[in-house]
């Protein structure tokens, strides 16, 4: 087996991509202020009243010890509380501040405007592709039914 052109390789594109996607979003969580890592907890956090720390390490792909550190600036900043376990002390329980959950309303609909420029620039099919694919890669139960191939389909791809 041939080894693929470095240009071309998975690694590379999905880092091309990387680099495609996340200014956009960067943009938005920096203007409130925030890193990317913050915003990852505190978009978990919206979804839920209280997690564990470990749970939430897992869920925002941030390693436990440096997770600490996010979430120490984001209690600095009154966005996280922190409560210990009743009956586990090693269990750390994070939730969002009033604060913390009023950046939702401010940041959810500049990240909806960022979304819609992206599926803009593809087709709804190829769009729907892309999600099955990286779910499929990433190990995870597609949530989208896999697209069906359409020899007939000339829709062309739309600049952003």
């Amino acid at each position: 087996m041939a080894m693929q052109d470095f240009s071309h390789s998975l690694p590379m594109l999905l880092y091309r991509a990387l680099d495609a996607v996340m200014p956009r979003f960067r943009r938005v969580f920096t203007a409130a202020g925030l890193t990317e890592q913050q915003w990852r907890v505190l978009r978990v956090l919206w979804e839920r009243d209280e997690i564990a720390h470990n749970a939430l390490a897992a869920l925002t792909l941030i390693p436990q010890p440096s997770l600490i550190g996010v979430l120490d600036r984001l209690a600095s900043n009154g966005l996280v509380a922190r409560r210990r376990s009743d009956t586990d002390r090693r269990v750390m329980y994070v939730s969002a501040t009033r604060a913390g959950r009023g950046l939702e309303e401010q940041l959810m609909p500049e990240v909806a405007k960022v979304y819609a420029e992206l599926k803009a620039s593809l087709d709804a099919d190829t769009w729907q592709q892309l999600e099955f694919g990286l779910r499929t890669l990433a190990g995870e139960s597609p949530t989208v039914a896999a697209p069906t191939p359409r020899a007939s389909s000339t829709r062309s791809r739309k600049k952003t």
